[in-house]
């Protein structure tokens, strides 16, 4: 009995490590990308990576010592024979190259983790979104190999500006997610307007009104949405079927509030969270996937209101489908992009408005669902 125990052990643990290792694709190292700074060598550090494109990711990397440049390199990871490689080139200050013509530093992919990229000889470790530690093996004068770390963190370049910034105060209670606001934080929280037309001809407040409270505690947001509207429409039964044109409320989320495009990326999520709770976002397979485990609610309604309470998992734009992410942890002064917004469908085969919290520039001002720039800040608080 015991060496069956200890059998389905191991197979166990090789089943989890498969899980927890990636595809050899650039697509699962694109963190990598960015503009780093670090300190090595006695000296200062610079590596700049470029986004996937093409096969390959490439970077330029300088070393400075008393103001004046050491040595340069030139880095490519690129796909081969369905796995990946690093190769480089070092050059003098003067660009003249250590390496012979035709000869390159190579090192062959190992593995690849949610949070590491193992290479024969060079591992790069990521510690945040704004951090990591690149580990190269050194080989010393007596033929011992020993570990190098180097230490980056991240320049921001682009951050999205800043725009209606709304305070968020933490719950010391753990808000239960039934529907019904009694906890204190929804009684002392203030309300925020849905009056934003994105789509459809303006609407009486006979047809639609809503607003929207915030709190959150360390592993969520949580949201509690009062929405008044005269006819709930919950045509079909497959939720992954034209699940935008019922009624639904779709909450738009940027984890680090960076904004930029996510139409087929985790960059940000946007949750259409329908009337029998189930939550859908289109992911990179350009089609619609369920992520009832992000996003928990609850409703209640009584005539033509409807109380929404919602509890929300965030996660940063490392977040790849089908294999375990882990969720972000909130904290004091983060700052997080963040919309709202109500499809509203009476009797139409297509949804007849959509309702959001932020005012959008310009005509088309249905792009939530693919650019995170139209988002608003919500900076969290905690008061002793």
């Amino acid at each position: 009995m015991k060496k069956v125990i200890i059998f389905f052990t191991l197979i166990s643990l090789c089943c989890q490590a498969q899980q927890n290792t990636l595809k050899p694709k650039l697509e699962n190292i694109s963190w990598i990308a960015g503009t780093w700074h670090g300190k090595a060598f006695g000296g200062i550090t610079e590596e700049i990576w470029s986004e996937p494109s093409s096969g390959s990711m490439m970077a330029t990397f300088k070393l400075i010592n008393d103001g004046k440049v050491t040595f340069y390199e030139i880095e490519i990871i690129r796909e081969i024979e369905n796995s990946l490689i690093l190769q480089l080139k070092h050059f003098g200050p003067d660009l003249k190259g250590w390496e012979t013509k035709d000869e390159t530093v190579d090192f062959p992919l190992k593995e690849i983790t949610l949070n590491k990229v193992v290479f024969e000889g060079m591992t790069f470790e990521r510690i945040s979104d704004n951090e990591m530690i690149v580990h190269v093996d050194m080989k010393e004068k007596d033929g011992s190999v020993s570990v190098m770390p180097f230490h980056y963190t991240k320049d921001i370049l682009n951050q999205k500006p800043i725009k209606q910034l709304i305070e968020v105060n933490y719950s010391k209670d753990v808000p239960v997610i039934d529907g019904l606001p009694n906890e204190s934080i929804w009684k002392n929280s203030q309300w925020h307007s849905i009056d934003q037309l994105w789509i459809g001809s303006p609407v009486s407040s006979d047809d639609f009104k809503g607003r929207y409270k915030l709190a959150w505690r360390e592993d969520a947001l949580y949201l509690l949405a009062e929405i008044k509207d005269d006819t709930l429409r919950d045509v079909f039964k497959d939720p992954l079927k034209r699940w935008w044109d019922e009624d639904c409320l779709e909450i738009f989320v940027d984890e680090d509030n960076s904004g930029g495009g996510h139409q087929y990326t985790h960059n940000a999520f946007a949750y259409h969270v329908d009337l029998e709770g189930n939550v859908v976002d289109v992911n990179y397979t350009k089609e619609g996937k369920l992520y009832n485990s992000h996003v928990r609610s609850a409703r209640k309604t009584d005539n033509n209101t409807t109380i929404w309470e919602v509890k929300i998992l965030l996660y940063d734009d490392s977040y790849i489908d089908d294999v375990k992410n882990n969720t972000v942890k909130l904290y004091p002064n983060k700052n997080i992009g963040f919309a709202l917004a109500y499809c509203d469908n009476d009797y139409s085969e297509h949804r007849e408005n959509f309702i959001g919290s932020i005012f959008v520039e310009g005509v088309d001002k249905d792009r939530g669902w693919i650019d995170a720039n139209i988002f608003g800040t919500l900076r969290l608080i905690k008061n002793n």
